[in-house]
């Protein structure tokens, strides 16, 4: 059958009495969920801007900041102090982590919920995974056999091979660190934030596989004593820059003597390593040439497990619960697993990934809060969200962009996109951006209806998709009735609104101040404010007006304007608000940073001269880094006064330039190299 884990690697299984859910958002919801329905009692951890997702969890325990999520030290004293006996990671980083896994058992005495520290280190690393493919007879693509942080190695494997090359990080995940580098020159600037995006900082080069592939995954639970099951496939083929905005299953190929291969490609692995919990191996495939490439193993739950649950009718949670604690496969999965893989699902499901992102500037990360929504409801829709009505819902720098994922299912494949797009028309979020219109016309588009997307889709087609999407939104919203248009900046109306949804302010409100120094016994003494105009009110996030200011004792009102923005302790940073100069992105000479996020390095200096396209600053979103360029060249006169580290808003402006002589911008770079 293959080599097992020594039993000294294999978790220890045995009931569950008290759950900490090592994560948030939408996912640590939905684990509560399930062990609710288990009688388990949950741990749910908070940051002081974050807490929507503990809503039904025994225990909320407050953490000091985002990064409590992944200090392992802290999560293992978290775990001591309340005695809780297992831990679920759900997705991200940790849930790769051997390390995490070992010191939570050797520390603390409490199983983390997945496969074990053996198997993690076997397909949690990528390249490990790609040898555990090969000795299981499964193609891969040809990579470097060791990862590497040096540059040269790089150069020299993708010379090698020849371009395009993938970059990935070993320790990846989630679509971060990995970089598609088409050409030599990309390839210092992509290796350096691939590495960057890696926990070990190592990354390794693979042969890119591009265009006419499919990205399709299976779904793998196993007991740990060599049963394995697959719970069917899914295909992911809809993504931006590796990161999945729709996913499907089944897959829309037609050819299942294919998808069988890919199929018995998955429990041929897994049963080699004597797989335990769940785990979904994924596959590059050309339906047209047949052929396949493994890709890599995701040690894990994963964020698409909910269309594998709608075509099974089962709970994978609870399956991969009950497995911790005992349970064998067959009983966990008894039934709704699949047996012949040549045989479609009755059932087809689609997820759609409602995501904080502002499309129309590169998909960057839209900051702010939530002053509204409305989610679709019906038949064959289910709807997995951390939002909560009547609730402050931040989106900040520091986590994921997630809000919403969609669900559909239905019986034909046609059903289920005609859902789909009711669905999103349905839909309605405001305060911040969102990639609704882009999903719209996705699943508007005749190639998404036909199930030919491959994994270059969208990427080729984004330009004219965007600009249907804007134009569906705009038709969308023309239609709907104007008080439910108009309440998703309110509180009010059909939707569900903020408690912090902007106050009703009108011309000649009024306010006595009093205002008194308490460091001293002092006599409050009283300022008098009245608005006279209204100019735009989002209070208290944004309010803008004419008003007259009294102060104490004089006679005369002084006509002021009023511009306030407003950063509150529950927000923190998080609404980004502009301290900087700001940009004219109409201007060459300006860099202006296009979306928010961390400021994390400067690589100009006053003085420098650079060229269009050079790379000025390097700003983080949701742990990924992004570059900013310049879209001119000149010499560097101004740079921003922000720091590394700090929340910058988008717009600001990175480095303004002057404009010089073309041959001098030229002569002056090569007499530095």
């Amino acid at each position: 059958m293959g080599s097992a884990p020594r039993s000294s690697d294999v978790p220890v299984r045995r009931p569950i009495k008290k759950l900490l859910i090592a994560n948030r958002g939408e996912i640590a919801k939905r684990m509560i969920d399930s062990a609710r329905e288990l009688s388990i009692e949950t741990f749910a951890l908070t940051t002081r801007d974050d807490h929507g997702h503990a809503l039904g969890a025994g225990h909320i325990i407050t953490v000091p900041s985002s990064r409590s999520y992944l200090d392992i030290a802290h999560l293992v004293d978290i775990v001591r102090h309340h005695s809780i006996d297992a831990v679920h990671p759900g997705y991200g980083f940790l849930s790769e982590s051997p390390d995490f896994a070992r010191r939570m058992w050797e520390e603390a005495g409490a199983v983390v919920i997945g496969p074990g520290w053996a198997i993690l280190e076997r397909t949690g690393d990528k390249l490990a995974a790609k040898r555990l493919a090969r000795q299981c007879g499964v193609p891969t693509l040809p990579a470097t056999e060791k990862p590497t942080s040096h540059l040269d190695d790089v150069r020299r494997f993708a010379a090698q091979i020849g371009y395009p090359v993938m970059l990935k990080a070993v320790d990846g995940g989630g679509g971060k660190g990995i970089r598609l580098v088409r050409q030599e020159s990309e390839l210092e600037s992509a290796a350096k934030r691939a590495m960057s995006e890696s926990p070990s900082h190592e990354i390794f080069v693979e042969k890119a596989a591009i265009d006419g592939f499919r990205h399709i995954e299976v779904q793998i639970i196993g007991d740990g004593s060599g049963r394995v099951r697959h719970l069917w496939e899914r295909e992911c083929s809809v993504q931006r820059r590796f990161q999945k905005i729709v996913e499907l299953a089944p897959s829309t190929m037609s050819d299942r003597d294919f998808v069988q291969s890919i199929v018995d490609a998955a429990v041929r692995m897994a049963e080699h390593v004597k797989y335990l919990s769940l785990g979904t191996f994924e596959f590059l495939a050309n339906s047209e040439s047949r052929d396949l490439y493994f890709l890599e193993v995701n040690p894990r739950l994963q964020v698409e497990h909910t269309v594998t649950e709608a075509i099974m009718s089962g709970d994978v949670v609870k399956a991969q619960l009950e497995i911790a604690q005992g349970t064998m496969v067959d009983d966990a999965v008894a039934r709704c697993f699949a047996s012949d893989p040549r045989t479609s699902p009755k059932l087809k499901s689609i997820q759609l990934r409602i995501t904080a992102e502002n499309v129309q500037s590169d998909w960057s990360l839209s900051i702010g809060r939530i002053d509204g929504f409305a989610l679709p409801s019906g038949n064959g829709i289910r709807v997995d969200t951390h939002l909560l009505p009547g609730q402050t819902n931040i989106v900040g720098s520091d986590f994921d962009s997630l809000l919403v994922k969609i669900i559909v299912t239905a019986t034909t494949w046609e059903d289920a996109v005609r859902k789909c797009r009711r669905a999103l028309d349905d839909t309605l979020v405001s305060g911040v951006k969102t990639n609704l219109d882009v999903l719209r016309a996705i699943v508007a588009h005749p190639d998404f209806e036909a199930g030919t997307c491959d994994t270059s889709w969208l990427e080729r087609r984004a330009a004219p998709l965007l600009a249907s999407g804007l134009e569906l939104t705009k038709a969308l919203e023309s239609k709907r009735a104007p008080r439910l248009v108009q309440s998703t900046s309110s509180s009010s109306g059909s939707l569900t609104g903020s408690s912090n949804a902007a106050v009703s302010l009108r011309k000649g409100d009024a306010w006595a101040l009093k205002i008194s120094d308490t460091s001293a016994a002092a006599t409050p003494q009283t300022h008098h404010f009245r608005l006279t105009k209204v100019i735009r009110n989002e209070f208290p996030a944004l309010l803008r007006a004419e008003a007259e200011y009294s102060l104490p004792g004089s006679h005369a009102p002084l006509a002021i304007t009023l511009e306030a923005t407003h950063s509150t302790a529950s927000s923190g940073s998080v609404m980004a608000e502009s301290k900087h100069r700001q940009g004219n992105r109409d201007n060459p000479r300006h860099v202006t940073i296009p979306f928010p996020g961390k400021l994390v390095e400067f690589l100009v200096d006053g003085g420098d001269l650079v060229q269009p396209g050079q790379v000025i600053c390097v700003v983080q979103q949701m742990k990924m880094e992004l570059e900013v360029r310049a879209s001119a060249g000149g010499r560097v006169v101004w740079i921003t006064e922000a720091e590394d580290g700090e929340d910058v808003a988008e717009g600001t402006l990175a480095a303004e330039l002057e404009e010089v002589n073309e041959d001098a911008v030229q002569g002056e770079i090569k007499s530095k190299l």
